[in-house]
């Protein structure tokens, strides 16, 4: 464990009133949809600071499922996209040991200090990758987010393992550049 994070926990009864085992059992007695649903309960029920808020989800959400278990739902019924999955997080991965995937689900997440990529099987011929980069211009191959919204500027869609090429390795690369 991170020794940022391990204090962020020693420190969370005393910043927060609560342990974070005492965070997990409260959030397990609920039912959120989404990451920034439990976040907004704990920040405006609890008093909360958005960067304990997002880090007892976050935590929390690791108790739930296993990542393999999200990712192998996200992929039931379309086995043929799990080789563009893999071989996308290859290249984000080797970016540096800063890049986290946080699998969700229905999209798994990477992110460096923000999120720069959203990985999801859009169809069962294709992936949408979603990519933050803000400014950059739209082509026909780097989309508008489309149904990505504000959580990503930009979408690729991949359809071929032959997509995850060099130009689209330096679409990650830039967005992992401007995630710090």
């Amino acid at each position: 464990m991170e020794p940022a994070l391990k204090t962020m926990i020693d420190n969370m009864p005393e910043k927060t009133g609560k342990s974070l085992d005492e965070w997990k059992k409260l959030l397990k007695s609920k039912s959120f949809e989404k990451h920034s649903e439990a976040v907004n309960f704990l920040k405006k029920e609890h008093g909360v600071t958005h960067g304990f808020a997002n880090t007892i989800v976050l935590l929390s959400k690791e108790d739930n499922s296993s990542e393999e278990d999200l990712v192998a739902n996200q992929y039931e019924g379309k086995e043929n996209l799990k080789p563009f999955y893999e071989a996308l997080l290859k290249v984000v991965t080797s970016f540096g040991k800063d890049v986290t995937v946080t699998p969700k689900k229905g999209s798994v997440s990477i992110i460096r200090k923000r999120q720069f990529a959203l990985i999801k099987p859009a169809t069962k011929t294709r992936i949408d990758l979603g990519l933050k980069l803000p400014g950059k211009e739209f082509t026909n191959r780097l989309e508008h987010s489309g149904p990505f919204g504000t959580m990503c500027t930009h979408r690729v869609q991949i359809t071929d393992i032959k997509n995850v090429d060099s130009e689209l390795k330096g679409w990650l690369k830039e967005a992992y550049d401007l995630s710090v």
